[in-house]
């Protein structure tokens, strides 16, 4: 499936995320919010600006966000920018239960923001025997390389195939191949190679 598409599930199907961002006593704080539209720029979604979530956006320009439905998941973190009331309009005649959150002129208390370059994931376990994992980019993030990798020093020995719970593990030649898009990240084949060779990254 294409990037995009997943951006589109993630607003129109998913809608609701979770959402975080970090407090004023420095630790982890997670919300839930809408993500209210989508388009070539980014995800757009809107808060208060008397709310501390507000004041975390503005200061931090970051955030990390996941969502999930039916066992299929998207996640994302990334930079963020405030357009004002840019695109409120169409957020609330597309998003017409905002309307009776925010009547007539109190959306004025919102601004909106764009997750405008961003990377992340879209995981699904719907089928638990054959998982799909699939990277996701908005803009242009500089890419993060990540799980596991097979280095040069195998030796074609099989084991870490033999403990893959997904089986997802190229065992034809050698060095073997982990199939990115459908490893669950468990580590067992790094644990168990005799040579120390499978590498995590990221």
């Amino acid at each position: 499936m294409a990037e995009k598409n997943y951006i589109q599930m993630l607003v129109e199907e998913i809608h609701s995320a979770a959402v975080a961002t970090i407090g004023s006593d420095g630790h982890p704080q997670i919300r839930t919010i809408d993500m209210m539209l989508w388009d070539e720029k980014g995800v757009y979604f809107l808060t208060a600006k008397g709310k501390a979530f507000y004041s975390q956006l503005m200061s931090q320009g970051f955030i990390a966000l996941s969502a999930v439905k039916d066992k299929k998941s998207v996640s994302l973190r990334g930079k963020i920018q405030n357009i004002g009331s840019e695109k409120l309009g169409e957020i609330f005649e597309k998003n017409t239960y905002m309307q009776k959150i925010y009547p007539g002129d109190t959306r004025s208390a919102l601004e909106v923001f764009r997750l405008y370059e961003a990377e992340g994931e879209y995981f699904d376990i719907s089928d638990p025997s054959r998982v799909v994992r699939e990277g996701i980019t908005i803009g242009q993030p500089k890419p993060t390389e990540s799980g596991y990798f097979v280095g040069n020093q195998c030796i074609g020995c099989k084991l870490c195939y033999s403990v893959c719970p997904q089986k997802c593990i190229d065992i034809s030649g050698v060095p073997v191949i982990i199939d990115q898009n459908r490893c669950l990240r468990c580590g067992r084949c790094a644990q168990i190679c005799p040579k120390q060779t499978i590498e995590k990254r990221g």
